[in-house]
């Protein structure tokens, strides 16, 4: 697993970052549905993990994952429910919100070699895309439920729902819409550096 970046990938960590501040920071990257948002921030984390590998990926996650906190308290675009859930308990409202995006991008940058070497890097940028989209919401919801699911808020807005179809109904089109975005910008993005040679080939079959 490649810990060492050279000139090329730590300018392009930071510009990655770049964007994941920017996201953060404007109302460009966020769009509030209800108490949840659409966020693109899940495309620079799949496009760390395909261009920087499992540590790449794990980097920006962090990154925005701290900033995900940091809007809990105003700081960027406001997150309602992370402003209720800090309210109730900062330190796990930091956990919620920083450890799903993290594991997010550690994650996905393992799946898009799995995936490239049993196929091709195209490929492998595509799936990526969705599970970065796909393991963010699990991640976050999974953590909602485990570290608040006994307060008031949560118990609100489950309204008596299972966990399973809590999750499903609460995050509906706004985790549709974050798939099938991710998937398409990333694989093309992750397709687009392959063919420019700006990312190793680790697929067996020609692209």
């Amino acid at each position: 697993m490649k810990t060492k970046f050279g000139t090329k990938e730590l300018v392009l960590l930071g510009l990655l970052a770049a964007i994941v501040m920017i996201f953060s920071f404007t109302p460009y990257g966020t769009f509030a549905i209800g108490p949840l948002s659409i966020t693109l921030n899940i495309i620079p984390i799949a496009i760390a993990a395909i261009a920087l590998g499992p540590i790449g990926g794990l980097i920006i996650g962090s990154l925005f994952g701290l900033l995900s906190f940091l809007q809990c308290y105003g700081v960027g675009v406001l997150s309602g429910m992370g402003a209720i859930l800090a309210d109730i308990n900062p330190f796990l409202a930091f956990v919620q919100r920083f450890v799903p995006r993290a594991l997010d991008g550690l994650l996905v940058g393992f799946i898009f070699k799995g995936v490239s070497k049993i196929s091709n890097n195209s490929v492998g940028s595509f799936v990526t895309g969705f599970f970065s989209a796909f393991l963010n919401t699990l991640f976050f919801m999974t953590a909602l439920l485990l570290l608040f699911g006994n307060t008031d808020y949560v118990q609100g807005l489950r309204g008596g729902k299972n966990a399973l179809l809590f999750i499903v109904t609460f995050v509906g089109v706004n985790a549709v819409v974050e798939m099938v975005v991710s998937t398409i910008l990333s694989g093309l993005i992750g397709s687009a550096l392959s063919a420019a040679k700006l990312i190793p080939n680790y697929g067996k079959k020609s692209e």
